[in-house]
């Protein structure tokens, strides 16, 4: 007899571990640093073309959302640096167990979230 169970395919509703949290913010993070590669690559080559146009970018950096766009960006490799760090641990073997892993993305978490802070501090 097959047990008729009910199926919750709602994301939101079920409650992750927050080992699963930290992974996903990683991938979340990489994904966000892979979308700003091409404007990272434009900004690079306007700032190395010319005088005029270091200059001209540095007057863009300098308005309030551009700030706030390059807080995001670095706050996602900031989380994705760190997150990855945690991964490369756990593939040498060191962190996999229950316990220690939790408390590795409890501490990935919350290192990140510190550094993310002091990085916006600094930005303003």
């Amino acid at each position: 007899m097959k047990k008729q169970r009910p199926k919750n395919l709602n994301l939101f509703t079920i409650r992750f571990p927050i080992p699963a949290i930290a992974s996903i913010l990683h991938r979340l993070s990489g994904f966000i640093l892979f979308l700003a590669i091409p404007f990272i690559l434009w900004g690079l080559h306007v700032s190395l073309d010319s005088q005029q146009g270091f200059d001209d970018l540095h007057q863009i950096f300098m308005t309030p959302w551009v700030k706030f766009v390059i807080w995001v960006l670095l706050s996602a490799f900031i989380y994705h640096f760190i997150a990855g760090i945690r991964h490369l641990l756990m593939d040498m073997g060191m962190g996999e167990e229950l316990k220690s892993g939790k408390f590795s993305a409890i501490f990935t978490i919350v290192l990140a979230t510190i550094l993310i802070i002091l990085t916006g501090i600094w930005l303003w």
